[in-house]
Protein backbone atom coordinates (compact mmCIF):
# COMPACT_ATOMS: atom_id res chain seq x y z
CA UNK A 1 0.00 0.00 0.00
CA UNK A 2 1.04 3.61 -0.67
CA UNK A 3 0.20 6.74 0.49
CA UNK A 4 -0.21 9.35 -2.44
CA UNK A 5 -0.61 13.13 -2.04
CA UNK A 6 -1.56 15.72 -4.78
CA UNK A 7 -1.24 19.20 -5.11
CA UNK A 8 -0.40 21.79 -7.85
CA UNK A 9 -4.80 22.42 -8.73
CA UNK A 10 -6.08 25.50 -9.34
CA UNK A 11 -8.09 28.35 -11.55
CA UNK A 12 -6.17 28.92 -14.86
CA UNK A 13 -7.88 30.62 -17.85
CA UNK A 14 -8.17 28.69 -21.38
CA UNK A 15 -4.86 28.56 -22.60
CA UNK A 16 -2.39 28.45 -19.50
CA UNK A 17 -0.82 26.24 -17.80
CA UNK A 18 -0.74 24.31 -14.15
CA UNK A 19 1.30 21.26 -13.15
CA UNK A 20 0.51 18.83 -10.41
CA UNK A 21 2.53 16.72 -8.38
CA UNK A 22 1.79 13.21 -6.66
CA UNK A 23 4.02 12.87 -3.63
CA UNK A 24 3.90 8.69 -2.86
CA UNK A 25 5.10 7.62 0.52
CA UNK A 26 7.40 5.06 -0.86
CA UNK A 27 10.19 4.25 -3.54
CA UNK A 28 7.91 5.12 -7.08
CA UNK A 29 10.55 2.97 -8.77
CA UNK A 30 9.09 -0.20 -6.91
CA UNK A 31 5.41 0.77 -8.65
CA UNK A 32 4.62 -1.02 -11.78
CA UNK A 33 1.92 1.93 -13.11
CA UNK A 34 1.43 5.08 -11.95
CA UNK A 35 -1.24 7.08 -13.71
CA UNK A 36 -3.47 10.64 -13.40
CA UNK A 37 -7.00 10.36 -13.57
CA UNK A 38 -9.94 12.88 -13.69
CA UNK A 39 -13.07 13.26 -13.09
CA UNK A 40 -15.85 15.60 -14.31
CA UNK A 41 -18.97 16.96 -12.38
CA UNK A 42 -21.30 14.00 -14.12
CA UNK A 43 -19.12 12.18 -15.97
CA UNK A 44 -17.33 8.77 -14.77
CA UNK A 45 -13.28 8.99 -14.00
CA UNK A 46 -10.91 8.64 -17.34
CA UNK A 47 -7.44 7.94 -17.10
CA UNK A 48 -5.54 11.18 -18.53
CA UNK A 49 -1.48 9.90 -18.35
CA UNK A 50 0.48 6.75 -16.78
CA UNK A 51 3.85 5.70 -16.47
CA UNK A 52 5.23 2.25 -15.79
CA UNK A 53 8.35 1.39 -13.86
CA UNK A 54 10.24 1.14 -16.46
CA UNK A 55 9.74 4.90 -17.73
CA UNK A 56 6.78 4.31 -20.76
CA UNK A 57 4.38 6.80 -20.95
CA UNK A 58 0.93 6.31 -22.31
CA UNK A 59 -2.26 9.26 -23.23
CA UNK A 60 -5.85 9.95 -22.99
CA UNK A 61 -6.04 10.99 -26.86
CA UNK A 62 -7.50 14.39 -26.52
CA UNK A 63 -4.48 15.28 -24.29
CA UNK A 64 -1.50 14.28 -26.48
CA UNK A 65 1.21 16.96 -27.47
CA UNK A 66 -0.25 19.00 -24.53
CA UNK A 67 0.32 16.83 -21.05
CA UNK A 68 3.11 15.14 -20.11
CA UNK A 69 3.67 12.67 -17.13
CA UNK A 70 7.07 12.59 -15.86
CA UNK A 71 8.72 11.47 -12.86
CA UNK A 72 11.20 12.50 -9.93
CA UNK A 73 12.40 8.98 -8.67
CA UNK A 74 14.81 10.68 -6.18
CA UNK A 75 11.55 12.82 -4.89
CA UNK A 76 8.84 9.99 -5.06
CA UNK A 77 7.07 12.06 -6.96
CA UNK A 78 5.01 11.92 -10.12
CA UNK A 79 3.70 15.08 -11.62
CA UNK A 80 1.19 16.44 -14.90
CA UNK A 81 2.59 18.94 -16.58
CA UNK A 82 -0.79 20.15 -18.55
CA UNK A 83 -0.48 22.86 -21.06
CA UNK A 84 -2.54 24.52 -23.56
CA UNK A 85 -5.63 23.54 -21.29
CA UNK A 86 -8.72 24.04 -22.48
CA UNK A 87 -12.59 24.37 -20.46
CA UNK A 88 -12.96 20.32 -21.13
CA UNK A 89 -9.53 19.68 -18.59
CA UNK A 90 -11.71 20.71 -15.65
CA UNK A 91 -12.27 17.99 -13.51
CA UNK A 92 -10.79 16.48 -10.03
CA UNK A 93 -7.21 15.10 -10.81
CA UNK A 94 -5.91 11.90 -9.42
CA UNK A 95 -2.69 10.83 -8.69
CA UNK A 96 -3.21 5.85 -8.51
CA UNK A 97 -0.79 3.64 -8.17
CA UNK A 98 -1.29 0.07 -9.45
CA UNK A 99 -4.54 0.24 -10.01
CA UNK A 100 -5.30 -0.03 -6.03
CA UNK A 101 -4.19 3.06 -4.17
CA UNK A 102 -5.72 6.98 -4.75
CA UNK A 103 -5.24 10.09 -3.81
CA UNK A 104 -7.54 12.43 -2.46
CA UNK A 105 -7.88 14.24 -5.88
CA UNK A 106 -7.20 18.37 -6.94
CA UNK A 107 -9.31 20.68 -8.07
CA UNK A 108 -8.38 21.90 -11.95
CA UNK A 109 -11.01 24.46 -13.42
CA UNK A 110 -10.21 25.97 -16.44
CA UNK A 111 -12.47 29.11 -17.28
CA UNK A 112 -12.68 30.07 -21.01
Amino acid sequence: QVQLVESGGGLVQAGGSLRLSCAASRRIFSINLMGWYRQAPGKQRELVASITSGGYTNYLGSVKGRFTIYRDVAKNTVYLQMNSLKSEDTGVYYCNADFTDWGQGTQVTVSS
